[in-house]
């Protein structure tokens, strides 16, 4: 059968052969055995109502050994066998050209070449599901190749709900994911429902189908490494031959090495996994490989003194590469860490003293030994870190929950007042000040040709367009334009692409509008061959809220509500948004987070135009709005411009209060 055919028949009509998981790819970790036997049962039955009553006897003993042996039903069997990856859009069997849009951003997210563990349809984080199983891939797949644009499909953690009548300015699919009642949205509340079939973790842009492989966090480390080290050494002072020590290359941590490249350092970063390690080293994220400790101390040695920018993999465990550095005297100017700490119990952090192999065996076998050994390695882990810092080291939390988790385990991380951590976050200290606060965030976009030179014609568009803007751009913001005018013109040469033709730069609400509309008018010029399709991470100016990252720097007591991100959902979703998602969980846990994403189709029509103002207009001045009300004094001056220029325009502000008043 065809792709095509095999598309629009969704689940197959003849139950096809067993499939076994393939021994080449990377495979999600055994889940904890949560499920009571009834449960179990419960759980068998879900997964069987997707499949006609004459195969049950068959699946539903097959089905209960999945569960047995993996801790989830994934539906191996039912695996298409065509190869996935993103096809030009012109491919796609579809009946609206923003569904097949859709279709193609899917499958970039499953491509075994971006995601992490590809045939548990996880993208990204240990746990960052497209969909639950392939059945929902199946479905949800012939369901957009039948969409009409009058039509919306409604996505429910990875379960396409169905095809509902809608009109053409509504989204095309609406996702949600993880969506939980809050007193049942803690870590085993997560594994029992998600064991169960009925809900699943979406991380940020893996559930909302924008993922765009290692690039599209590539450009927010490489700012945010370039301003730590500008904060650690000052302006004047190059980081060649300077030491950014890390750890994670798995789906986001694996943009670390490469954007220490090109922020010209010594980028040490270690991974437990094997084939993490190797992946990105065949992809070109990663330089060296090195798997003894001595070894590495002398490599290091080595490009300190030869002022080297290289990126190095340490095959191993962080904790001993920080420990080791420190018995060494090996001097780390930066430090911060990028495992999946948001999913700590469930092999998103590998405790020192373990093997790979024996931690993905212990934490299925003896889950409480597990999480006992995780916290022992977390608070060796934070001893050796502060160390380093008691000798000049800058060190930052990631965002990736691992002050969060550390503190839990009882680690020295807490800050002289026993509430803040001692280290700040990222966004805390770098990107909220500097980027979110003003405006800019993550825009991406993907060249559903599929062709490298539609991509090499947008980045010149967009080089274009960000010098017109830098040109007469406030003193305020020309840092940001020119590291972003920096990028873009060395995008090509990094070689970021993995999966899809598709690029990111950070920009405000008039860089994302005026590129969107060069793009618009191209694409409807014949200038580009095929639409483009616009997204953005979650982690952004206005999609999520999260206390420990996104939000971290927000001081009036506010940052641990959700308003903004659902504002920001709903808000874009009749702004003329190709479709909309909104999240519980992505980036640093369940139940620690509220985040939301979009995507749009770019046609060339009057119509494209009209909804990338109206909705990139509110997308990022939504959170500008926020950050400003909470006082922040970029925000202030970001959304008092922006008024300024839009009339239509016009937000509460603070009036500031003289603190003296408040000595009492």
């Amino acid at each position: 059968m065809n792709f095509q055919a095999s598309i629009t028949q969704g689940i197959p009509s003849t139950l096809p052969s067993k499939k076994q998981p393939n021994p080449d790819f990377s495979h999600a970790p055994k889940r904890k055995d949560i499920l009571t036997t009834e449960e179990k049962k419960l759980a068998v039955r879900n997964a069987l109502r997707y499949f006609p009553k004459a195969w049950h006897a068959e699946l539903a003993k097959e089905f209960f050994e999945e569960l047995q042996e993996y801790g989830r039903i994934y539906m191996y069997r039912f695996m298409p066998d065509y190869d996935m990856y993103a096809r030009p859009i012109s491919e796609y069997p579809a009946k609206s050209q923003q569904a097949a849009a859709i279709m193609l951003m899917i499958q970039n997210n499953l491509d075994p070449a971006v995601a992490q563990h590809p045939q548990e349809l996880i993208t990204y984080g240990g746990n960052g599901a497209v969909f639950q199983n392939w059945a929902q891939y199946l479905l949800t797949m012939q369901y957009l190749s039948e969409m009409t644009d009058e039509q919306t499909l409604h996505m429910y953690s990875g379960h396409p709900m169905g095809l509902f009548p809608s009109s053409k300015d509504a989204p095309r699919v609406v996702v949600t994911n993880g969506m939980m009642i809050p007193n049942y949205s803690k870590p085993d509340d997560w594994e029992k429902y998600n064991a169960l079939g009925v809900t699943q973790y979406g991380q940020m842009t893996a559930g909302s189908y924008m993922y765009i492989g290692p690039q599209g966090i590539v450009h927010g480390t490489t700012i945010t490494v370039m301003n730590a080290f500008r904060k650690k050494l000052g302006t004047a002072i190059n980081p060649k031959g300077k030491v950014f020590l890390t750890a994670g290359l798995g789906g986001m941590s694996g943009a670390q090495p490469k954007a220490g490249n090109i922020a010209g350092c010594i980028t040490v970063c270690a991974e437990v996994n094997p084939k993490a390690a190797h992946k990105r080293h065949e992809q070109g994220w990663v330089e060296e490989l090195i798997d003894d400790l001595d070894g590495l101390v002398s490599r290091v040695r080595k490009a300190q003194v030869n002022d080297e920018v290289v990126s190095i993999a340490y095959l191993g465990n962080i904790v001993d590469v920080w420990e080791k550095f420190d018995e060494e005297n090996i001097t780390v100017e930066l430090g911060s860490d990028q495992t999946s700490l948001h999913n700590p119990w469930a092999g998103g952090y590998y405790p020192v003293g373990l093997s790979f192999e024996e931690s993905n065996e212990l934490m299925a076998s003896n889950p409480e030994l597990f999480q006992t050994k995780v916290q022992e390695s977390l608070r060796r882990h934070a001893t050796a870190v502060n160390k380093h810092v008691a000798k000049g080291t800058y060190f930052f939390d990631y965002g990736n929950a691992f002050l969060l988790e550390a503190s839990r385990a009882g680690a020295e991380v807490m800050g002289e007042n026993g509430i803040d951590f001692r280290y700040p976050s990222y966004v805390q200290d770098i990107l909220g000040p500097m980027c979110f606060d003003y405006g800019f965030g993550p825009f991406r976009w993907v060249c559903t040709s599929g062709k490298a030179e539609d991509l090499e014609k947008t980045d010149q568009i967009a080089l274009e367009v960000m010098r017109e803007i830098k040109a007469s751009a406030p003193i305020e913001i020309q840092q940001q334009m020119q590291d972003n005018i920096q990028w873009i013109e060395e995008a090509g040469k990094n070689k970021l692409v993995v999966g899809s033709q598709a690029r990111i730069l950070y920009a405000d609400a008039e860089g994302r509008i005026k590129i969107a509309e060069a793009f618009n008018k191209a694409v409807q010029s014949g200038e580009l061959s095929a639409p483009i399709v616009l997204g953005r991470d979650h982690h952004d100016v206005s999609g999520t809220d999260s206390p420990f990252r996104e939000t971290s720097n927000i001081y009036d007591g506010s940052k641990f509500t959700a308003d903004m991100a659902i504002h920001n959902v709903i808000g874009d979703s009749f702004r003329g948004a190709t479709w909309v998602s909104i999240h519980n969980g992505g980036g640093v846990g369940w139940g620690e987070v509220i985040n939301g994403g979009f995507g749009m189709l770019l046609d060339g029509s009057k119509e494209a135009d009209h909804r990338l103002q109206s909705m990139l207009f509110y997308d990022v001045n939504n959170g500008i709005s926020r950050r400003a009300w909470a006082r922040n004094e970029e925000a202030l001056f970001a959304i008092k411009r922006e008024m300024e220029r839009t009339p239509g325009l016009k937000v509460t502000l603070p009036e500031m209060v003289d603190e003296d008043l408040l000595k009492y």
